[in-house]
């Protein structure tokens, strides 16, 4: 068996273009999928899975840990950085999908078999509506408090918010005191059985993101995720220590030596990994272990395409460290119409069975895809008070 051609489909979601990659071999009727989808780095992302393709071309698919070795190796510069991770990691996916394919099997008895009978998710604020999830002022709590209701009344148990605004490295008590009463409001709304989560964006300096952290130990959140920038592995390990309230990070790290300094340093409890940033399931796999190592559990990032998704749930059945997927459902009204997917979601509860089709088993609808060709995403920029940029 060889591949014969890579192919790459842009979906335009309004907050992200998906990038479907769709890997093609000399079996007739035999591909796979994976997904590379990079905010505002859309053509970037293409162009580096059309770089790497030409040292795949007649490969065998079979052989993915080989040609990953290949693909982050080979030509010199290391596939670490950002677009060329996420263009192997599109690839990997596709590659494992062919895999499984052609043994019959999910993926995830490729791996070992299903180590639980369920994976529950977790969505966010709005489904993931952009005016919603990423647009509503950390300001008006009561906007929370009625999303919060939206959620659970969805059927989850549990969703995330970004109830945290930008700051300055120091501030006053004025930001901390807006996140207060978001976070309280949510929590008011749902009660204690109902999980949240508050996902800071890294906005925070280490010395804010401790503030806020310390500030919101009282709602016992699920996760605090991203307190500070993935780069500061003191501030993360400083801040992780001083709360109760286990930190989430790791979505913006790309490379397993990454994940070893974080996890040496003690800079989170939750690893958020993205399979479609990180190298795909065969460097995944190889973070999973190490984070299994050192008692790290996982819920990956995963707010991105339906292939992400698939992606996300298949290595979800595989990995005992892993405790709930990222899902969003709601980004745009036609989400479920480019795909055909192989797992079934329960609506109350929102948990997830284990995909029986071979593969990642979904189908992507090329019909549907182009329906929605390449736009530029929605520029999304930040200011402190005083001019200065600040972190979106």
């Amino acid at each position: 068996m060889k591949i014969t051609r890579i192919e790459t489909h842009v979906c335009h979601a309004r907050m992200r273009n998906w990038i479907f990659v769709k890997v093609l071999t000399d079996q007739d009727g035999l591909y796979g999928w994976g997904e590379g989808t990079l905010e505002w780095h859309t053509r970037s992302v293409c162009g580096a899975i059309e770089d790497l393709a030409s040292l795949l071309i007649g490969e065998d698919p079979t052989r993915p840990e080989h040609l990953w070795q290949m693909m982050y190796r080979q030509h010199f510069w290391h596939g670490n950085g950002i677009v060329r991770a996420t263009a192997i990691a599109a690839i990997d996916l596709a590659l494992w999908d062919i895999c499984g394919k052609a043994a019959g099997l999910p993926c995830s008895k490729l791996w070992g078999g299903p180590v639980r009978d369920e994976i529950r998710t977790y969505c966010h604020l709005g489904g993931g509506r952009m005016e919603d999830f990423y647009e509503t002022p950390v300001e008006e709590a009561r906007r929370f408090g009625e999303l919060a209701r939206e959620a659970v009344e969805d059927g989850y148990t549990a969703f995330k918010s970004m109830a945290v605004p930008p700051t300055m490295p120091i501030e006053g008590r004025k930001a901390v005191r807006f996140a207060e009463a978001a976070v309280a409001a949510m929590r008011e709304a749902v009660g204690d059985d109902i999980d949240i989560m508050v996902d800071c964006h890294a906005r925070p300096s280490p010395a804010m993101g401790l503030q806020f952290g310390k500030a919101l130990e009282p709602f016992g959140l699920y996760f605090f995720e991203e307190p500070c920038w993935p780069e500061a592995l003191d501030g993360l390990a400083q801040i992780n220590a001083a709360l109760t309230t286990p930190v989430a990070t790791g979505e913006r790290l790309t490379h397993l030596e990454a994940f070893r300094h974080l996890f040496e340093r003690r800079g989170c409890e939750v690893c958020q990994l993205d399979l479609t940033h990180c190298g795909g399931f065969t460097a995944g796999r190889r973070i999973a272990a190490l984070a299994d190592a050192h008692r790290i559990a996982l819920a990956p990032h995963n707010p991105q395409g339906p292939v992400s998704t698939a992606a996300s749930l298949e290595f979800g059945f595989s990995q005992p460290g892993y405790i709930i997927c990222e899902t969003v459902h709601a980004d745009v009204p036609w989400r479920q119409d480019v795909v055909d997917e192989g797992f079934v979601m329960e609506l109350k509860g929102r948990t997830v069975k284990p995909n029986t089709r071979p593969g990642l088993g979904i189908e992507i609808n090329e019909a549907e895809v182009k329906k929605h060709p390449f736009e530029p995403e929605v520029l999304q920029r930040v200011f402190y008070p005083d001019g200065s940029v600040g972190d979106w």
